[in-house]
Order: structure tokens, then sequence, then C-alpha cells
């Protein structure tokens, strides 16, 4: 506990849980106040969040391209795929561009 928790909250960078006031201990968090005590250890915050109710929903990621966005990135797909030998990705691109006339 410190005396002035607010202004010392401002310069937290990396935490799990931050539990603010004399009125406040952990077991507040763990059993009612909401936040999660399931929280990354060993310097993870840095990158990683506490467990919540959004790690339990499914997302998808969509991305769309058009035949001329494709185009202009073909090059560097091609790039990119033979330096990592991903020669599948390779040819999933040209695939799209059999036809020479659609690659100008």
């Amino acid at each position: 506990m410190v005396k002035d928790a607010k202004k010392v909250l401002r310069k937290i960078k990396n935490a799990g849980a931050i539990f603010i006031g004399e009125y406040c201990p952990a077991a507040v968090g763990d059993y009612i106040g909401g936040t999660s005590h399931v929280i990354p250890t060993n310097g993870n915050t840095r990158f990683s969040s506490p467990l919540g109710a959004y790690d339990f929903l499914k997302r998808s990621s969509v991305t769309f391209y058009s035949k001329d966005a494709l185009r202009k990135e073909k090059k560097f797909i091609e790039i990119l795929s033979e330096f990592e030998k991903l020669f599948a990705h390779q040819s999933s691109v040209r695939l799209r561009f059999k036809n020479m006339k659609d690659i100008k």
C-alpha cells in the first residue's frame, strides 16, 4: 500500500492485477471483485494479460484481396516465400495468374 495509489498507478507499466486502497486486498480480486487471479507470472505481463471472459470467445480473422491488389503484392509474396522456402505459398499466388495476360 502507498499513500497516493492513483499517482503510483500511472507509473505502473506491467502488472497482471493491481489492487488500490487499504480496503482492497487480493482476496477481493480473487473472489468477488471481478478481476482474475489467473495472472501472468515471471515477467510475462510485458506481453500477456490476465485470464478474462474474452479468452473464451472464438474469433476469426478475415482477409479479402482483389485481383489488382494481389497483382500489386505478387512479387513481394514470391520473394518472401522463396526466402522462407514456403513454395506452396509461392504457388498459391502464381496459380491465380497462370494465364500470362493476367500478370500485366
